[in-house]
């Protein structure tokens, strides 16, 4: 019998991902920063809203499907940008984009990731959208903007809110540091997870060597945390506002500003001519304080209303989420950690896994509510306290 198989909802997978995968390689993925005060935020916000069951509404047509960017997708759900899917599965960034393609939804490809954009637009090729992290020296930012663009992605991301390096502690107790020197901690969490190192490491020992960060510049394209250069070229704390007037110049797609938390800052991205602000913090995984998402997402949504398209992101892991997002405003939300542990637990079956779990929660969230179609969701499904006229948290 698969692993898969006793997987039921997201929640599995992530136990069937912890027990496969190395501590280090886990917690990478599945923790945040500091004292995890966002990562369990994020969940919070979801959890304290509350939604009333609608009776007797005929719901045997319903579907989750949507419009995004003028074309539909079947769920209003994209794969978020992750740069830790080649160490969770060989080519792990393959398997997942192969998985969001068959869903009929968005698939977004790291600036980190091991598989090469050229290989996913051949072998993965429904709607592709490409993360920039900004390099310090501007032009290699324009060379990934060009390769994206010949390599007909619909979409590039960028990304604002890792302006400094996160405060990752767990990583160094790990051993799990860039530039990268195994440790004997290290070492022995390899060694304990055999099945791991024969299908992941070992695979890419076999063929390419060390895993590279196939979509880096060529000067940078090296196996990964083996140069501790390249930190100092990657620094994107001199990214401003003239960088994305540029960025809108250079790109004729859709442009998406990820770690969009505040409203002037989403209207003034609206003025930048960007068609999508993507509410996140990083699922919690750079400054520990930050709000959560769910929590800023009604404001901005109001503010920008159809100037842009708000998409939520950091917190989701259950259908039922997604529909408190687009009540409040959002048009889609992005999974990272989600996918993610399917894609640990079993390749691209594991991320298909994760997407049907979650879609079938979400449908089954619209019948409860009564809601036939996306444009039907609004707050009126929620249960709010009269008193203080606040969602109920239980």
């Amino acid at each position: 019998m698969s692993r898969l198989d006793d997987c039921y909802n997201v929640f599995d997978l992530r136990e069937a991902a912890k027990r496969r995968l190395p501590k280090a390689v886990f917690e990478f993925v599945d923790r945040s920063t500091e004292d995890e005060l966002a990562l369990r935020n994020n969940r919070h916000a979801f959890e304290k809203i509350k939604l009333k069951h609608r009776a007797l509404v005929d719901v045997s047509g319903r579907s989750t499907k949507t419009t995004l960017f003028g074309k539909e997708i079947a769920l209003p759900m994209a794969i978020a940008p992750t740069g830790a899917a080649g160490l969770c599965w060989h080519e792990g960034e393959l398997e997942l984009a192969k998985a969001a393609a068959r869903a009929k939804i968005p698939f977004t490809l790291a600036t980190g990731a091991m598989t090469s954009m050229e290989k996913i637009a051949k072998e993965a090729n429904f709607r592709l959208w490409f993360q920039l992290y900004v390099w310090k020296q501007r032009e290699l930012s324009y060379q990934l903007i060009e390769r994206a663009k010949n390599n007909g992605f619909e979409a590039l991301i960028v990304t604002t809110d890792t302006i400094v390096p996160p405060n990752r502690e767990y990583n160094a107790r790990n051993g799990f540091l860039l530039p990268f020197h195994p440790t004997w901690r290290f070492t022995w969490d390899i060694m304990q997870h055999p099945t791991w190192f024969t299908t992941v490491l070992l695979k890419y020992l076999t063929t390419i060597g060390m895993p590279r960060n196939e979509n880096y510049p060529e000067p940078y394209r090296r196996p990964i945390g083996t140069d501790p250069g390249t930190r100092e070229v990657m620094r994107q704390d001199s990214l401003n506002w003239d960088d994305i007037r540029i960025f809108r110049d250079k790109w004729p797609g859709i442009l998406m500003l990820k770690g969009i938390n505040r409203v002037d800052d989403a209207l003034k991205a609206v003025s930048y001519g960007v068609d999508g602000i993507i509410v996140s913090n990083h699922g919690g995984r750079n400054m520990d304080s930050a709000a959560a998402t769910l929590d800023m997402l009604p404001d901005i949504a109001q503010a920008v209303g159809d100037k842009a398209t708000v998409i939520l992101d950091s917190g989701v892991r259950r259908g039922s989420d997604i529909v408190k997002a687009l009540a409040l405003g959002a048009k889609c939300v992005l999974t990272g950690r989600a996918t993610l542990y399917g894609t640990a637990a079993g390749g691209q079956e594991g991320a298909s896994k994760a997407v049907d779990f979650i879609h079938t929660e979400m449908n089954k969230t619209m019948a409860y509510t009564g809601c036939n179609g996306v444009d039907e969701i609004s707050t009126d499904i929620f249960f709010a306290d009269r008193e203080s006229n606040r969602f109920m948290a239980g």
